[in-house]
């Protein structure tokens, strides 16, 4: 798969958690920052980064230069996804939901931010295990990452496949024969 390049998208970023490290050495304590960041332009593209640094502001940016690495492309079908995806990134397990029109984004804090930057406004999501940012963050983007349009199913099978999710308008793709 091709890399997204960063700079031709209006991208926008979310501070979703900065946590504050204490490493205790014989002078005392030593204090870190590490940052979630999510990057996304409101139209299918999302990436998520991790920033680790002595002050806040330069492990915020090192998060947005790390999520502009890891963009990807979310497969849409009017304003919610194709298809109900679960996934797992370490304890925390993730499931996300088509929703209809109208729903709006039911998600807790870390996979809100995820998919409001990733453009979807109807989405139903649950974590089950662990709830820790990071980890439900990366779950999140590997769940998106795992959708598949019907466009790529059809070609795959070479089929004719039509997604249907109730209130959104149906995508259709021409026979791939």
């Amino acid at each position: 798969m091709a890399r997204i390049d960063p700079n031709k998208l209006a991208l926008e970023e979310r501070v979703v958690q900065i946590n504050r490290v204490a490493k205790v050495h014989k002078g005392g304590r030593r204090f870190s920052f590490s940052a979630v960041i999510v990057v996304g332009d409101g139209a299918g593209h999302v990436g998520v980064g991790l920033g680790k640094a002595g002050d806040v502001p330069e492990s915020i940016r090192k998060g947005v230069e790390d999520a502009k690495k890891n963009i990807v492309r979310i497969p849409m079908v009017g304003t919610t996804i194709p298809h109900e995806v679960r996934e797992q990134y370490s304890a925390s397990r993730i499931l996300l939901k088509p929703a209809s029109k109208g729903t709006g984004v039911i998600a807790g804090g870390s996979v809100r931010a995820v998919v409001e930057a990733a453009g979807i406004r109807d989405i139903l999501t649950k974590v089950h295990g662990s709830t820790n940012p990071v980890n439900v963050v990366r779950a999140t983007l590997e769940a998106l990452r795992s959708l598949r349009s019907a466009e790529q199913i059809s070609a795959q099978r070479g089929v004719t496949v039509t997604v249907r999710v109730s209130g959104q308008p149906a995508a259709e793709v021409a026979d791939a024969r």
